[in-house]
């Protein structure tokens, strides 16, 4: 019996995009992030990509940028109210611009993997840099796959990896009060 693959509209596992998504975020990459929100966005996942964008501005930045992400999903719903077809693409495509361009601390998500784990580790120019980035497909990042991915394990990721390789990739990058517990 085959293990069913959730699909995005151009045929992208959907964990593998999500991840895309965030690991770019992290990586100050926003064409690849711009690419993987819309993939998410225009394959019907919009609600989920706002979480992911809420989660990854809690998780990956530093400050009060959640604030931001609310005031654009705010924005975003009210543009939305009563109409049939998904509109406010422009608030995503703010959203993962202001993401990627602040600065990164993972603070917060060691702070939770510490204490729970317990491990010791202008519009248009918006509007212009999402089509482009819309009009060929992209190869999925090879930093996508990783212990949160089917073929990150199959690859042999490892958690501590993760904790590393996705410490060292944010930028940019803030010093952090757990650096020195990341492997």
């Amino acid at each position: 019996m085959g293990h069913f693959v959730l699909r995005t509209k151009n045929g992208y596992d959907f964990l593998e995009v999500a991840s895309a998504l965030q690991k770019s975020i992290r990586r100050d990459d926003v064409v690849v992030a711009a690419f993987f929100g819309v993939e998410l966005w225009q394959s019907g996942y919009g609600n989920y990509l706002w979480k992911r964008l809420y989660t990854i501005s809690a998780e990956d930045c530093w400050g009060l940028i959640t604030h931001e992400i609310d005031a654009l999903h705010n924005g975003y719903e009210l543009v939305n109210k009563g109409s049939k077809e998904p509109k406010g693409r422009i608030f995503i495509g703010k959203a993962i611009i202001l993401l990627c361009e602040c600065y990164k601390s993972r603070d917060a998500d060691h702070l939770n993997n510490l204490a729970v784990d317990k491990l010791a580790l202008t519009d248009p120019q918006i509007l212009a840099a999402l089509d482009d980035a819309r009009r060929e497909p992209l190869e999925v990042p090879e930093y996508t796959f990783d212990i949160h991915t089917k073929k990150g394990r199959k690859m042999g990721k490892t958690k501590a990896q993760f904790f590393h390789d996705e410490h060292e990739a944010l930028s940019p990058r803030l010093p952090g009060l757990f650096d020195n517990l990341v492997p």
